[in-house]
């Protein structure tokens, strides 16, 4: 074959450098091209990283194997020999800023795997990177730059669980430097002062919050490919509220960061709570950051141990099931039923004018209700399936009220109906019910009696108990516009906000600081909003753009004009979903002939496809094969035409 002249740049020469020129031939595979160029550079170092970019086709020739007749490059090609690892700027949910080297040729999924396997983060398909929000800047502000920690040279182990040393990964505890930035990691951060939280973005609408979800990065692509370049500043969020397997002991960091991104979400206004939430969030960050800057971290350090503890766990839950008679079998297998008088109210029927008092019933996954409990043997006034229903708490101890609202699914929309319960006994078991029914669950499932306890901890939490909280307001001096958002900072003095914050503090202040972190964790999670990704979008046939949400096992449509919920789909009714790449247009079935089309306004359709088939793969997960990712799966529900 004729030999011919192919020009490569290399990066290691400098930027002013002219590109190195060698003689090739089509029959050349790419490791001989490199071969050729390391000798005529000339320069002795490790090259072992180091691969082709090709310009004009924005890819990488990582085939060495492969011809360069077989890759289809001519003497025209712009071609670049460069590192594969290269530095970048990465901020945390907790603010901090590190400079560490990443993979810039594997797909984003695998870059994040790496960066997660560096900071000893369990579980990685939960986070990606996205490209982030500019800070509001002052002029006076400009020679506050922010501290840099750099990690670039902690070497890039490709084991899959890095050796743990003292509880962190060893890279960690090699200076005390390292084990400072470890600490940062895995320990909360101080609550932030209220001029940091004014300058921070937050999002005004519904509209604000979509955009943001347009800036996730491509899974399937690498970072070069998506224009990110050499120590760009890219953000690491968790993506998928589909949190799996947390454990503290191995979860350090995890839990930390986690714990950051639901506090900014709060104090940014990110998600919508009540003002008694907001009091109770403050009260447990406020706790959290007293006993992390004042409780020694102990990290387990002791492998051994762990496996006892875990051998004796997997005994203890085989015992239970062995010790079960027959009798209780039999309890088990007819499912408990749920009676009592509530109030019901419908906003939108004018039939139906306040609240009325009725007999209810809960059986399986529904509600029915009677005139009268002598009337219950018949036919109900109505029947509720809770089954795809939208459940969402309105409850304000102090004045005792006890609502649980429902959105249920109907042909042209969604109803809502309000239920009221008399006391927090009888709410805490109607509102575990619906959520249960809400999944498909029946009261006969094993997690009913763990719900009521959590919504009832969650209530004595919001109780107050004024006398011993005056007492102890003279002696804590809390910045109380650093534990809410700033909406409150405009309603309240500081002075009025500490007994209503020390209040709720009286609730929590006996808890570990593990505890409060997961209790802070299982509120937010219990937020009606919670875990929604909205993006704008146009719908088959209409003319204006509506918002979806995009939730763990949901998509919602919202009507943009009122911000009401307009349908509920869930995923495990769907059937089948396709992107025709052509038109940017998604289409999905669900069961029952329910099609939907719509187009995305704010966001690419590959972000949509992406957050759909996530969330479907992060329902696969199981115990057994919780220590190997399935990447290959993941790939096919989120790759879309790349990943064929």
């Amino acid at each position: 074959m004729a030999a011919w002249d192919l020009s490569v740049t290399v990066e290691d020469l400098g930027l002013d450098a002219p590109p190195v020129t060698i003689s090739v031939a089509s029959d050349l595979h790419i490791g001989g091209v490199i071969l050729k160029l390391v000798e005529k550079t000339q320069i002795k170092q490790d090259w072992s990283d180091h691969a082709l970019w090709w310009e004009q086709k924005q890819r990488w020739l990582l085939r060495t194997a492969w011809t360069l007749e077989k890759y289809g490059i001519h003497a025209d090609a712009k071609l670049v020999f460069m590192p594969q690892h290269k530095p970048l700027r990465l901020g945390l949910p907790n603010g901090i800023t590190l400079r560490l080297r990443v993979c810039f040729s594997n797909p984003v999924f695998q870059t994040v795997m790496g960066i997660c396997r560096m900071l000893n983060i369990r579980h990685p398909e939960e986070l990606s990177l996205l490209r982030p929000i500019e800070e509001k800047k002052k002029k006076k502000d400009k020679n506050l730059a922010p501290e840099i920690y750099d990690l670039t040279e902690v070497p890039l182990s490709s084991v899959s669980r890095p050796c743990l040393y003292n509880g962190m990964p060893a890279h960690f505890a090699d200076s005390p430097e390292m084990e400072a930035i470890y600490k940062m990691l895995s320990v909360s951060q101080p609550p932030p002062a209220p001029e940091v939280i004014a300058k921070q973005y937050r999002p005004a609408s519904v509209v604000d919050k979509a955009h943001i979800n347009g800036r996730w990065l491509d899974s399937s692509r690498c970072l070069l490919q998506q224009g990110i370049q050499e120590s760009d500043k890219l953000w690491l969020r968790f993506k998928y509220y589909a949190t799996y397997d947390m454990d503290s002991k191995y979860d350090a960091v995890r839990l930390t960061q986690l714990y950051e991104q639901a506090r900014w979400a709060i104090l940014l206004e990110d998600i919508d709570c009540t003002e008694e939430e907001m009091m109770l969030f403050g009260a447990l960050q406020y706790h959290i950051s007293k006993v992390a800057q004042s409780e020694p971290q102990i990290m387990s350090n002791n492998p051994a141990m762990d496996d006892l503890d875990s051998a004796l766990q997997s005994l203890e839950v085989k015992m239970e099931g062995e010790g079960s008679s027959a009798s209780d079998l039999l309890e088990n297998m007819t499912a408990p039923e749920l009676t009592d008088y509530l109030k019901i109210f419908r906003p939108k029927r004018l039939t139906l004018k306040g609240y009325k008092q009725y007999w209810f019933k809960f059986q399986d996954t529904s509600i029915s209700y009677f005139k009268s409990k002598e009337e219950s043997i018949g036919e109900p006034i109505q029947m509720i399936n809770l089954k795809g229903c939208e459940v969402a708490p309105d409850v304000n101890v102090a004045a005792q009220k006890f609502l649980i609202r429902l959105l249920i699914p109907a042909p042209e929309g969604m109803n809502e109906v309000y239920l009221r319960c008399e006391n927090e006994q009888q709410y805490a078991q109607w509102m575990a019910g619906c959520r249960l029914g809400s999944k498909g669950k029946t009261l006969a499932d094993s997690s009913f009696q763990s719900e009521i306890q959590s919504i009832r901890s969650f209530l004595a939490m919001q109780k107050t108990n004024s006398s011993s909280s005056s007492a102890n307001a003279s002696e804590e001096s809390i910045n109380t516009h650093s534990l809410v958002s700033p909406r409150y900072h405009k309603k309240y003095k500081p002075k009025q906000l500490t007994p209503r914050i020390l209040d709720a503090y009286q609730n929590v202040a006996q808890l570990s600081l593990t505890d409060a972190l997961m209790r802070f964790l299982q509120i937010w999670q219990a937020l009606p909003d919670f875990g929604l990704a909205y993006v704008v979008v146009r719908f088959k046939g209409s003319r204006k753009d509506e918002v979806l949400g995009i939730a763990p096992n949901r998509l919602i449509r919202i009507d943009l004009s009122v911000g009401d919920v307009v349908k509920t789909w869930r995923y495990n009714n769907m059937k089948q979903w396709n992107v025709n790449w052509d038109i940017r247009q998604m289409a999905i079935e669900f069961e029952g002939n329910v099609n939907i089309a719509f187009s995305c306004v704010t966001a690419d359709c590959k972000i949509v496809h992406e957050f759909i088939g996530g969330y479907i793969f992060m329902s696969t997960r199981s115990r057994e094969k919780s220590e190997t990712l399935n990447e290959e799966l993941f790939h096919k529900l989120t790759g879309g035409h790349e990943a064929l």
